[in-house]
């Protein structure tokens, strides 16, 4: 009895001290469970997650050992984001990556407590972060501050057409952001002396009739505003400008690949790298909330010199100079 009663005890305290030890190999075998959200398909989207998986990489992480990646896509359609958001949430991930600001809106409303790091228009101005210095919430990432720069598009496509005198723009009016890229270029407009012609689309049904309204307008030139549904129907877009001989300038070097003439937007690569500097200091205990949201301060001008042939017009040899890349 008195053997046994002692044999019971070293049992239990020899358990007791294995206990952590136990608890500890469970932690460390605990690989991070990361969701990536998007608005658009996985092609259209691969500018994004391809820079953000080598940023990854290059911080030391491998795919599918030290950390895991859930990916989901709305393929263009807004209304997929609550249930895509929510089903990464119930995962659950330990961080939750957002692309574009639908996705951002989408995954805040989905969770106020798991990190979210998200690649947005102006999250203050959508009330996503309370400033960019100090963001508050949950909440923090890339601010692409695209109305900014939107008047600048204008001004170098005007540089680059100077007899484009009515100027077509085709954007996502169901995006916040692209309201105040709208507004912006009105003003530009204005200083410039060019007659816009709004053209809306919300959804990737609308194109076919957005393409006739761009028919009937005569534009001399076109304007695209890059949110996620007009880069997943970039091609698209790019077809119908190469058939219709129309100037496209655009916020993203993937619409001169697709036949535009000209692009002028952020550096793809050093800005969606960035999110997975985010990631990183999330996953190593920062919060969101003290990580300040960062701006972009790298650009580039993208001139696709084979459409410019292709549509009689001979680009200023001040845009070529300016230019970053010239695709000949």
């Amino acid at each position: 009895m008195r053997r046994s009663a002692i044999g019971l005890m070293l049992t239990l305290a020899f358990t007791l001290l294995l206990a952590p030890l136990a608890s500890d190999r469970q932690a460390a075998a605990k690989v991070p469970l990361i969701g990536f959200l998007s608005v658009t398909d996985p092609a259209a989207a691969a500018a994004v997650l391809e820079p953000f998986r080598q940023g990854l990489h290059e911080l030391g992480y491998v795919e599918g050992q030290t950390l895991v990646l859930a990916a989901r896509w709305a393929e263009g359609t807004l209304d997929r984001l609550p249930a895509l958001a929510a089903e990464l949430v119930h995962l659950p991930v330990d961080v939750l990556v957002a692309v574009g600001a639908p996705a951002a809106q989408a995954a805040q409303h989905a969770t106020r407590t798991i990190p979210i790091v998200a690649l947005m228009g102006d999250p203050v101005e959508m009330g996503l972060v309370a400033s960019l210095a100090q963001p508050g919430g949950n909440l923090t990432g890339v601010s692409g501050q695209t109305a900014e720069v939107s008047g600048k598009l204008l001004e170098l496509l005007k540089e680059a057409v100077p007899q484009a005198s009515r100027v077509a723009v085709l954007w996502n009016a169901a995006n916040p952001n692209k309201v105040l890229e709208w507004q912006e270029t009105q003003r530009a407009a204005q200083a410039l002396g060019v007659t816009l012609q709004s053209v809306e689309v919300r959804t990737p049904d609308d194109f076919e009739r957005a393409f006739a309204a761009l028919t009937r307008g005569r534009a001399d030139a076109l304007l695209t505003f890059i949110d996620s549904l007009t880069l997943t129907s970039r091609h698209q877009i790019g077809d119908f400008t190469t058939k219709n001989r129309l100037p496209m300038m655009a916020g993203a070097r993937e619409f001169v690949e697709a036949g535009g003439l000209m692009s002028y937007g952020m550096k793809p690569r050093d800005l969606y790298g960035h999110l997975a500097v985010y990631v990183d200091k999330i996953l190593k205990g920062a919060k969101p909330a003290d990580l300040p949201v960062e701006q972009p301060t790298k650009f580039e001008l993208v001139i696709n010199l084979k459409t410019a042939q292709a549509l009689g017009i001979t680009m200023p040899p001040s845009l070529l100079l300016l230019a970053d890349e010239v695709i000949r």
